[in-house]
């Protein structure tokens, strides 16, 4: 009999229900970055303060059983009772969506919460949180339990500060994986802040520690120092120019439909280095805007064009580009146009916008959709850049004679690649020799590749996989360090190459994800230091030429046992840490003493059967996803460590030397 579907079968949630029914439509994810997420949109509205002209200060505090404190010295959210709605605006903003002082442009002329979503997320998705608000001469109070109210607003002080404290410990039915911050995580963001508002001053706090860890944030040059602090430990010779490009502007926008204007600005800082690689950072209101958008198409787009018209405006460099290949027409361009990888290799930027009615593509706010935004920033950068380069001839110089370079080297790889292709059969790259692959080939979602540390290791995964779906790649040797070569010679190194060649996607510009054979990329190394270094060689490869496969989660550390416990012909306990280990031999109670206890030093060490059983079996297996802020931690890491300046590497050593776990 089929069931019934009636009216009584539609449901209306409310309040804050949507929330909790379907959190990974207002945060992204309940993963460990939906988690932080809940940190920045409580942060964001203390910095829309700031933007505000308001607040100077902010704590951000970890304390301890997960909780977390963020304070700032703003207004202060307003406590009085709501005129439609007759609550207290407290709980008006923080029990009903879209509800926030963003909608009017008398409060905020620019906000990056925009939508009046993420404090009541917030309170939505925790155990408990507590608002607590100083204004108007005394000190407000109301606390809630899964977003719900539990108290009124209470007065329980008289004070002169003003300024919002929310206080809250998300729930663990919703973050099921983790309700644990991670420290760096979050500073990384919290630096971005405070780089992009230099009148602001962000307290960092881990009082999750014996000796609390406190960091102070405040940076006066904004964004020109922000582009320094990322060249700074890149392990280059050279930076051009000396300083920074800074570019600055305000435009009247006008509202197509209501006629209003408002003034969008643009901020714009940018240098090079001797590196090969682009590192472009995006923000819209300080919102992040990690997949670009309107403006980052203006400022790449009139780079291009600049630098393009300065190139046919000089003969003597226009004549070294390659020449164009069949051109008959001698009235026409004889010579190759420079591309945007060609005139953004090497570039540290950072672009700024303020807009007072952004248009984000989801609530996560990764990627800017206002049209008019592009137009904008292409003029200003035009304009500017321009002006910039009559004053400043040599930059300008020496900037065309390395984009000259780098499309020279690109053509003759492009040619060469052409030319080979033609001498062969089929199309794009075979699949490497040392290939095991799966059965399978028409279905990538539910394919994986196991990319494995040496023959030994590599011979174990192939007696123990799902032949099916699962497909082996041994790596032999040292791997290459990606920050150090031009990129035209990644694609020929016999380390990586093979890897390309597997994953089916081309690297750089010719990158194509619609082309990924596994959508499970898992790197299985040994539990050492060399298994680390090579895992953090892969995640900065992917980092620099495959990024999306990272921000699509496709990209998993496996996590082999580090200890077989034994008793007799029992079955064995895996074990995965010391903890493990421990906590395995003590539920042995008398007989632990007769337990056998191996450590794995290598992956190697283990039979097919062995491997597939702790690491493979998709039932049983532990993996991690790799997410951004680890590929950008592994980036960081690599660029101090393997780099060619010793005082960042001394300082990072020193800074750290008590968190290493070394296995000598």
């Amino acid at each position: 009999m089929a069931s019934s579907y009636t009216a009584g079968s539609i449901q209306s949630l409310k309040g804050l229900e949507p929330v909790r029914v379907r959190p990974g439509m207002y945060i992204g994810s309940t993963d460990s970055k939906g988690l932080h997420h809940l940190v920045y949109e409580t942060v964001d509205n203390c910095i829309d303060e700031a933007m505000a002209g308001y607040c100077d200060t902010i704590v951000v505090a970890l304390e301890k059983d997960d909780i977390v404190r963020v304070e700032d010295n703003g207004r202060g959210i307003p406590v009085d009772i709501h005129p439609t709605e007759k609550i207290s605006a407290l709980e008006l903003v923080l029990t009903k969506l879209h509800a926030g002082g963003k909608f009017d442009k008398n409060a905020y002329k620019v906000s990056g919460g925009l939508h009046g979503v993420g404090v009541s997320c917030v309170n939505a998705l925790s155990d408990w949180l507590e608002a607590t608000v100083k204004r108007d001469g005394h000190i407000h109070r109301q606390k809630y339990e899964r977003g719900i109210p539990k108290t009124k607003v209470e007065i329980i002080g008289d004070t002169e500060e003003h300024g919002t404290t929310i206080r809250w410990k998300a729930d663990k039915t919703i973050f099921t994986e983790t309700t644990t911050y991670d420290f760096d995580v979050l500073l990384h963001r919290l630096k971005e802040l405070a780089f992009l508002n230099p009148g602001v001053s962000i307290t960092f706090r881990d009082e999750r520690l014996e000796n609390v860890k406190e960091l102070v944030l405040k940076y006066e040059g904004g964004i020109v120092h922000y582009v320094k602090e990322i060249n700074q430990n890149k392990k280059s010779k050279f930076y051009y120019p000396e300083e920074p490009i800074y570019i600055t502007g305000e435009t009247v926008s006008v509202d197509p439909v209501s006629g209003d204007e408002s003034k969008v600005i643009t901020e714009l800082s940018f240098q090079y280095n001797d590196g090969f690689s682009e590192d472009i950072n995006t923000y819209v209101n300080d919102i992040n805007t990690h997949d670009g958008g309107t403006h980052l198409e203006g400022f790449k787009s009139a780079l291009l064009y600049v630098i393009n018209k300065a190139l046919d405006s000089n003969e003597k460099l226009k004549k070294k580009m390659p020449k164009i290949e069949g051109k008959t027409d001698p009235k026409a361009d004889q010579y190759e146009k420079l591309t945007g990888e060609d005139v953004r290799a090497g570039i540290v930027a950072v672009l700024s916008m303020k807009v007072p009615e952004p248009q984000f593509v989801s609530q996560t706010k990764d990627k800017l959709g206002n049209a008019e935004v592009r137009g904008i920033v292409d003029s200003l950068v035009k304009e500017k850049l321009t002006i910039f380069f009559e004053l400043n001839p040599k930059v300008l110089e020496r900037l065309l004679e390395r984009a000259v370079g780098e499309a020279t080297a690109r053509i003759a790889a492009r040619r060469a690649k052409d030319s080979a292709r033609k001498k062969s059969i089929g199309s794009g790259y075979s699949k490497p020799e040392k290939l095991s692959d799966c059965s399978i080939k028409d279905n990538p979602e539910i394919c994986e590749v196991y990319i494995v540390e040496g023959g030994s290791a590599g011979g174990s995964a192939k007696k123990g996989r799902d032949s099916k779906t699962q497909a082996i790649l041994p790596l032999w040797g040292k791997m290459l360090n990606v920050e150090k070569v031009d990129p035209k010679k990644v694609m020929s190194n016999d380390k990586l190459l093979p890897i390309i060649q597997t994953l089916g996607t081309n690297i750089g510009e010719e990158f194509n994800i619609e082309k990924l054979r596994y959508h499970k990329i898992i790197i299985m190394a040994d539990a050492d230091v060399d298994g680390s270094h090579i895992r953090t060689l892969l995640l900065t490869f992917f980092y620099r030429y495959m990024p999306e496969i990272i921000e699509k989660g496709y990209v998993y550390l496996a996590m082999p046992p580090l200890f077989k416990v034994q008793l007799g012909k029992k079955e064995p306990v895996y074990c995965y840490s010391d903890a493990e280990r421990d906590a395995a031999l003590d539920a042995l109670g008398e007989q632990r003493d007769k337990a056998d206890v191996q450590r794995y030093k290598g992956l190697g060490e283990m039979d097919g059967k062995q491997l597939w059983e702790t690491t493979m079996d998709p039932a049983h297996r532990k993996m991690r996803v790799v997410t951004i802020p680890d590929a950008e931690a592994a980036d960081r890491i690599f660029t101090v460590c393997m780099g060619e300046e010793v005082e960042p590497r001394r300082e990072f050593i020193e800074s750290n030397s008590s968190y290493a776990n070394l296995d000598i």
